[in-house]
């Protein structure tokens, strides 16, 4: 007669902690897409400033986009700032990724002296955020004369990858030895091993380092603003839309501003929507080891 009560009672108390689950699930489901949801409507806002006391407009428009498309003011060049900023990510993608993975292989399936300590070394800069160097940095391009040009950007965002090797070598692990042994008493060569049988086993964690370092440009704002100066023109999107943002314009151009966040965020979120499946597993895959 006591098991009835007893199960009901765990019945219960599951129902009521799976409710209490979803429930906080739903309330920070809501806190993490109110903002991207109020920046979209403000985009197509039509009325009123920067700040309104309410959320839904009470009119759309599509003149936020077509004012910032056009520039007829040629003070704010979208479009350049957009193909500054597509045109860096690419290039520093391609080089960033080639070298990590390079890197993560030679350091998971080679064996050299120095090895060890090179790992701890990398693992103890790694700690240190990368905006610590940028006085540093300024001051060699500088030197160079490489200031105020894209090719800037893309030797900074390339330059560091080779330090971003863990989760890629976490990968590399997990690919058993015996498909490289195996190879080797076939004949094969590392070169041959490493594109031939590792590469086409480690699509996620290309996709996964490729999309990081795609990333990287079209969200930092620290390198490109201390780089490209006053120079407008070389802008990449993030400087370009914060100097929308002054205390003359900010009113005017809020809404023309929020039409310029939801521009910038479509080629991510389709990368990500696409490439998701290999970025899920590229991460999990790669932070075993």
């Amino acid at each position: 007669m006591s098991v009835k009560p007893s199960t009901s009672s765990y019945h219960r108390k599951k129902t009521m902690t799976t409710g209490l689950i979803y429930a906080i699930l739903i309330i920070l489901a809501i806190v993490w897409l109110f903002p991207i949801v109020w920046i979209v409507l403000t985009s197509f806002r039509e009325e009123g400033g920067a700040f309104v006391p309410y959320i839904v407009p009470k009119s759309f428009t599509l003149d936020n986009y077509i004012k910032l498309l056009t520039d007829a003011s040629g003070s704010y060049p979208f479009i350049q700032w957009f193909l500054n900023t597509f045109f860096v990510a690419v290039i520093s993608c391609l080089l960033s990724t080639l070298i990590t993975i390079a890197m993560a292989y030679s350091l998971s399936r080679l064996r050299f002296r120095l090895r060890k300590p090179f790992l701890k070394v990398a693992l103890v800069l790694n700690m240190f955020p990368g905006f610590m160097s940028m006085i540093a940095v300024y001051y060699i391009l500088k030197a160079l004369d490489l200031t105020q040009s894209l090719f800037a950007l893309v030797l900074i965002y390339s330059s560091g990858a080779a330090l971003t090797f863990y989760i890629a070598k976490g990968f590399f692990d997990t690919i058993p030895m015996a498909l490289d042994e195996s190879a080797m008493i076939d004949g094969a060569n590392k070169f041959q091993i490493f594109t031939k049988i590792t590469l086409p086993l480690s699509k996620p964690i290309i996709v996964y380092t490729a999309l990081m370092a795609f990333m990287a440009p079209w969200m930092d704002f620290i390198f490109a603003k201390i780089i490209m100066g006053d120079h407008v023109e070389k802008y990449t999107v993030a400087i370009g839309l914060y100097t929308m943002m002054t205390r003359t314009t900010a009113n005017s151009l809020f809404m023309t501003f929020t039409a310029g966040c939801v521009l910038i965020a479509i080629p991510i979120t389709l990368l990500f929507i696409y490439m998701q499946k290999f970025y899920v597993e590229g991460i999990t895959s790669g932070s075993v080891k």
